[in-house]
């Protein structure tokens, strides 16, 4: 499975560029030559370091980190006030003012060829009413084709410059296309598009052909930022000052070994910490481990270093909130966490080993 990965990230970043520029794309000041790229730093693939993931031993061989938590029967809470619902890897139900809100929502049961090992903790038809949804990039665990046909055929969608053809494709024509730091407004939200480090590639949609992002999401009485898939960069704290009331931060902490490889691409849990520290949010929850088998620490690896990170330090465990999949955390108006129970679902991090 190690190899299967490699090669497919190997193959997307060595195919070649073809695509059509539009008069957006030719406005911006990061889409080049038929490409999008980071102008803080352009991504070059390592081929020592690939080479070296290749031969070398797996360094956790050996190690249990313990299953991954997922409530059972897990169901969207009727709190009254907003809250996170984790369903898995990077997607996330936000229930707030009456609205339900997805992250890169994928329910399927693979990656292209790369199986789930863990089940999304909620059914499609848990998920029907959502007022929109938004997609960070078009890599294959978060967009997923099968999810996003199983979802109303007049949802709205909110994507990263180039993504909305692909949308269109499958008969879903509410979709807005955005460049970094553009905005557009949906009922009580807004929603903008925010730089990240990452990159794109998927079939039909050569190398960095669309644009990949982060986003901020503002309600009437709450922010979040959902961060996508993103290694470490300057740009956090960027984001930070311009939204200085971040309540959430849902931020990436998997698929981060080795790093030698893919620390240009995924943040590990230290730097996710730092990146919660450049933000400046409130609180954060951190994502995009235990469904897939993307790299080489085990699926339950992330949250336990990022435990061990945490441990002592009562702020941060105030505000770090570690969920299992299928685990609701509420908060009130002022983006501290509810004293109120939740009916029907935990908010006991002890649940994770």
């Amino acid at each position: 499975m190690r190899v299967i990965g490699v090669l497919l990230v190997a193959f997307a970043l060595l195919s070649c560029a073809t695509s059509h520029p539009e008069s957006a794309r030719a406005e911006s000041d990061h889409f080049r030559d038929g490409r999008y790229f980071a102008p803080w730093q352009e991504f070059r693939i390592n081929w020592a370091a690939l080479w070296d993931y290749l031969v070398s031993p797996n360094p956790y061989k050996g190690q249990d980190f313990g299953a991954v938590p997922q409530i059972a029967n897990a169901r969207l809470p009727d709190t009254g006030m907003p809250t996170v619902t984790w369903i898995g890897h990077a997607t996330f139900a936000i229930q707030d003012g009456g609205d339900l809100v997805l992250t890169d929502p994928h329910l399927g049961t693979r990656a292209l060829l790369i199986p789930r090992s863990t089940p999304p903790a909620l059914d499609i038809s848990a998920v029907q009413q959502a007022r929109f949804g938004v997609i960070s990039h078009n890599h294959y665990d978060h967009l997923d084709e099968q999810t996003v046909k199983a979802l109303p055929a007049d949802m709205l969608w909110v994507v990263p410059a180039g993504l909305g053809p692909w949308f269109q494709k499958q008969g879903r024509r509410n979709v807005v296309e955005l460049d970094w730091w553009q905005s557009t407004t949906s009922g009580d939200w807004t929603i903008t598009c925010v730089p990240v480090q990452h990159w794109s590639r998927r079939w039909g949609q050569p190398t960095n052909s669309t644009l990949w992002c982060g986003w901020v999401m503002q309600s009437a009485q709450t922010t979040y930022f959902f961060a996508g898939d993103t290694g470490y960069f300057d740009g956090f704290a960027e984001i930070g000052r311009r939204f200085p009331e971040l309540d959430v931060a849902l931020l990436p902490i998997g698929a981060w070994q080795p790093q030698s490889f893919l620390r240009y691409q995924h943040m590990g849990p230290a730097e996710a910490l730092q990146a919660f520290d450049d933000l400046g949010a409130k609180n954060m929850i951190p994502m995009h481990w235990g469904s897939f088998k993307l790299s080489q620490e085990p699926l339950n690896e992330p949250p336990t270093t990022l435990r061990a990170l945490i441990a002592g330090n009562s702020d941060r465990e105030r505000r770090v909130r570690i969920l299992a999949m299928g685990e609701s955390w509420s908060l009130n108006s002022s983006g501290h966490r509810s004293p109120h129970a939740t009916s029907g679902v935990t908010s006991n991090v002890d649940l994770i080993p």
